[in-house]
């Protein structure tokens, strides 16, 4: 049974933005549910305004963002909306006091995640964004091996997405076009789908990159406004990634693998391998890996969120954001100018 929380920790009462597929199956399932979260957080308001949107849990629904007002003292928005709305929604938030969990990725340019940065650290409030493939165990294990030296210095690391097509969401069930699929609401295709998570998982293991070199375009999907495929070089003075995301492919895959001096880590499927100075790991992950796992991953997250509103220690999620954007931002216009950019200083 749980321990009870201490009665000097605060209960913080959140709204979530948004009613989709990522707020109903991950979030308020990590919020209502998770030992260590549910005990911690109150979830008092569900915004939005689309048509026949089912009530959640006894959550209030509200077809506006005025209407959070309505609700009482809150401490926190989540925002689970489309990508075009998370820099707006993020500043409206802090604007007004409240700290901010979003959904990935909260910004898509440096002078985006420059403007956010300046809102959270005038108002004092935290803003963390949904990087929750920092708590899957398959890539937790893997940086574990990286730390550890298991293969020793690597320098070469390819990253691979395929999916068959962008994931239709909610939408389609009414037949409306995916909001991924969008310019105007996706801001991006599968680079800032996919690729975003692959992204900051890169460089929590190699740091920002000196260079990058990518190509976006359309190879199957032609109705798209977005790209659904994309290829991304990050270059460091001493190691490569590659990254290929798609969702043009004949069947779903994901691949990491590291290649070192000693050896190499290997990720395909649900099975991860080690081998290296001549002995070799495989580990069975496929039971850890399914759809029903995220809302672990998401629990671990929003655990590290209400440590981080407890704290205030609003600086590593800002520049994990401005991070990410730096190097998004970079790939859209490398690819958009056929040439290899630099990553500007400061970011």
């Amino acid at each position: 049974m749980p321990t009870p929380p201490s009665p000097e920790l605060r209960r913080y009462r959140g709204v979530i933005f948004g009613s989709g597929g990522i707020a109903r199956s991950a979030h308020l399932p990590a919020f209502l549910e998770a030992p260590g979260v549910r005990e911690r957080v109150e979830i008092v308001g569900l915004v939005d305004g689309a048509r026949d949107v089912e009530p959640a849990d006894g959550i209030r629904l509200l077809e506006r963002q005025d209407q959070v007002a309505e609700l009482g003292p809150v401490d926190f928005i989540d925002i689970c909306t489309p990508t075009a709305s998370h820099v707006g929604l993020t500043l409206w938030g802090l604007e007004r006091g409240y700290h901010v969990l979003c959904e990935k990725p909260v910004a898509l340019t440096r002078s985006e995640a420059v403007r956010i940065g300046d809102a959270a650290r005038q108002r004092g409030r935290v803003v963390v964004p949904c990087h929750q493939y920092r708590f899957n165990p398959v890539w937790r294990r893997i940086k574990d091996w990286l730390r550890e030296g298991a293969i020793g210095h690597w320098h070469l690391a390819e990253l691979s997405v395929h999916r068959l097509l962008a994931d239709p969401g909610a939408r389609a069930q009414g037949g409306e076009t995916p909001w991924r699929v969008t310019r105007d609401e996706g801001r991006g295709g599968v680079l800032v789908d996919h690729g975003t998570h692959l992204v900051y998982q890169a460089l929590d293991v190699a740091g920002l990159p000196r260079a990058v070199s990518a190509w976006t375009g359309r190879l199957r999907h032609h109705r798209y406004e977005v790209e659904d495929t994309a290829s991304v070089l990050l270059e460091y003075p001493d190691r490569l990634i590659t990254m290929f995301f798609t969702w043009a492919a004949r069947s779903r895959e994901n691949l990491v693998r590291f290649i070192g001096e000693r050896g190499t880590i290997a990720w395909v499927g649900g099975e991860l391998r080690l081998d290296a100075d001549g002995r070799s790991e495989r580990i069975d992950y496929s039971a850890q890996l399914d759809k029903a796992s995220y809302q672990r991953w998401f629990a671990g997250l929003f655990a590290t969120f209400v440590t981080a509103m407890d704290s205030g220690a609003a600086d590593p999620y800002l520049q994990d954001i401005q991070r990410v954007a730096a190097v998004l931002e970079v790939a859209y216009q490398a690819a958009e100018r056929g040439v290899r950019l630099p990553i500007p200083d400061g970011a």
